[in-house]
């Protein structure tokens, strides 16, 4: 199952909301018939050609044409040159489609508007990526970014929150917990971090795990965990013993487009308790 989370604001996070995306860049004909496009990705003041706009919108990118355009065609070729797909125009219309959904490639795409077979504008747009963690923290430290603030289960899950900056959508196929949290995502816990039918995602919706979450351009969500990181298995992971244990692990997420792993690493520390399930934790950045 293919999930979509709300943005961070509402908390009831999991839910699909479509954001408006960004970073647009439209095409003008020049003296050479070339296209250009101002830094800013709006079309220039000299601008008489039938494209008006090309921007990513969700996991779509799409076209808007002039309203008095004898545009038949709009072709969209991939950074390696090579066809993605052409939309008939129809007598009217001022916009067209491309889905490009979440197994596209990074890179320059070039939109081609065609009057019969000849080619009358030309325009290029950037698709990219570009997904950081925001922040992490503990459903028992802090109950009130979780799913649900007074469930037992929360204690030992944790949140992440992400944004992609860039302005193409992104899939997170596996969220993962590397190093000396108390129930790792390796060998020494759940071990799924080689596993990539496992996301370790939580979806409180359906109450279960998520194959993956789609996160579009300029939309910042919280993703869940699963498998539940921080909770204290003896004989497993990291145990919670008398004296003060320091040490570092890294929160990872596996993507499907952009640099296929974004990372951030954090220190971890356990306060000292005689009860097994006790155990303070407190972590921080860096």
């Amino acid at each position: 199952m293919t999930q979509k989370y709300s943005q961070l604001s509402r908390r009831t996070a999991l839910q699909t909301i479509s954001t408006a995306a960004l970073a647009s860049i439209a095409g003008c004909m020049n003296s050479n018939g070339n296209s250009e496009s101002p830094s800013d990705g709006t079309p220039s003041s000299n601008d008489q050609g039938p494209l008006q706009r090309v921007v990513v919108d969700g996991t779509a990118i799409i076209v808007e044409l002039s309203e008095e355009t004898d545009v038949s065609q709009v072709n969209l070729i991939q950074p390696n040159g090579e066809p993605f797909g052409q939309r008939d125009v129809a007598t009217g219309a001022q916009q067209v489609s491309f889905e490009i959904g979440t197994s596209y490639t990074p890179g320059e795409y070039r939109v081609l508007a065609l009057e019969g077979e000849e080619t009358v504008q030309e325009s290029a747009l950037s698709v990219q990526p570009d997904l950081s963690i925001m922040e992490m923290g503990i459903g028992k430290n802090q109950p009130e970014e979780m799913w649900d603030s007074s469930s037992d289960k929360i204690s030992k899950e944790a949140f992440v929150s992400v944004e992609n900056q860039g302005n193409g959508p992104d899939a997170i196929t596996q969220l993962l917990f590397i190093g000396d949290v108390p129930y790792p995502s390796g060998d020494e816990g759940t071990n799924y971090d080689e596993n990539d039918d496992v996301s370790g995602i939580y979806d409180p919706e359906e109450d279960s795990e998520v194959d993956e979450v789609v996160i579009e351009p300029g939309e910042q969500l919280t993703l869940y965990s699963y498998r539940s990181p921080f909770a204290f298995v003896r004989g497993e992971g990291t145990s919670c013993e008398s004296e003060e244990q320091t040490g570092s692990f890294e929160v990872i997420l596996e993507t499907r487009v952009g640099t296929n792993r974004v990372s951030n690493t954090y220190s971890i520390h356990y306060s000292a308790s005689e009860e097994f399930d006790n155990c303070e934790i407190t972590i921080s950045e860096g």
